[in-house]
């Protein structure tokens, strides 16, 4: 029987260890070739920048790329951080996706900058962060064509047209996401692996704040999450450190490749890892797969969500596609 629930996969396609961009994107097409023949509904990238840790910083390149390599499964970004961006070239960009992958390609958006403020500043020449909800309200003017007669960018058009605009989605980790998306009538997603104590929350009160609009009839939300299976407890342990030390470079500032298996698997037999293990996993879903399952499956029950995303924290290729697998048959995934 199918999961009554669609389960999508959100890649950050990290470099792990010595890998080099090209192998790890070439990884990844795997990863998402799979994913298709498994039956996840959708295959996410973001969009960060000045990080030496991850293959690309073109998210709509990666989007194409990936889509030129399936055949059936969603393709999209979660997401492109509008505030860096033209709100008429964000719609040019998708809209020539959807002519290219028509019913394939969907448009996450997010309010964060996906980097540090210099290099969010070199990438705007300003701070447009405050200005959010008039560049969504242009974005979406320009992809529905919908302009008021006397606006003055009515004579500008998003080429190419097609038939039907991508799917849009809200992205967040506080409030303002789910409210933003309840306002606006869209999809909201929100992050759990980021902002793990507010998930329920968030989302009640979008359900609760939901304004049905020509996006979307009825709310949709979507809940992502940490997520990895394994019926090997040290490679469990190692999905579980590589995220432990990722989070501890961020903090120092380091913006290189995540670890190795080798080095997860080192680290993870330290003190300090026995120390941290248990508060790590209420953030990372790591475990044996019915259990892992199970914990994903409460999630979506508590957070009411329509649609979950998991998040994979290990970067080694195989244990990976592993626990795609493990979560696909678990959670009775169809194609």
């Amino acid at each position: 029987m199918p999961a009554s629930f669609p389960v999508s996969i959100l890649d950050f396609v990290a470099i792990s260890g010595t890998h080099t961009p090209r192998e790890t994107i070439a990884q990844t097409v795997e990863v998402a070739q799979l994913a298709e023949r498994l039956g996840y509904k959708r295959y996410w990238v973001p969009e960060h920048h000045n990080h030496l840790g991850l293959a690309f910083t073109s998210t709509e390149v990666m989007i194409a790329h990936l889509a030129a390599a399936t055949e059936r499964i969603r393709v999209g970004a979660a997401g492109v951080m509008l505030p860096n961006h033209a709100p008429l070239k964000v719609a040019e960009v998708f809209r020539t996706l959807e002519a290219i992958h028509p019913g394939r390609i969907d448009l996450g958006l997010g309010r964060a900058p996906g980097t540090d403020g210099l290099t969010a500043y070199a990438l705007r020449r300003g701070d447009e962060v405050d200005n959010f909800g008039q560049q969504a309200g242009e974005l979406f003017a320009f992809l529905y064509d919908d302009f008021p007669a006397d606006h003055p960018y009515r004579q500008v058009v998003a080429a190419p047209l097609s038939e039907q605009p991508p799917e849009i989605f809200m992205l967040g980790s506080s409030e303002y996401g789910p409210r933003f998306a309840a306002v606006n009538g869209l999809s909201a997603v929100f992050a759990h692996h980021m902002s793990p104590d507010l998930a329920v929350l968030a989302l009640q009160d979008y359900r609760a704040r939901f304004q049905p609009s020509k996006y979307l009839a009825e709310p949709r939300s979507i809940v992502s999450a940490l997520a990895f299976a394994s019926e090997e407890p040290d490679v469990v342990d190692a999905a579980i450190a590589t995220w432990m030390m990722f989070g501890d470079r961020l903090k120092r500032g380091e913006r290189g490749p995540r670890a190795s298996l080798d080095e997860a698997l080192d680290f993870a037999r330290t003190d300090e890892f026995n120390g941290r293990r248990q508060a790590q996993l209420e953030r990372v879903f790591a475990g044996r797969p019915d259990e892992v399952a199970e914990r994903l499956r409460r999630l979506v029950a508590d957070t009411e969500a329509d649609e979950l995303v998991v998040v994979c924290p290990l970067g080694e290729q195989g244990p990976r596609l592993h626990s795609f697998e493990h979560l696909a048959k678990q959670l009775d995934l169809a194609d």
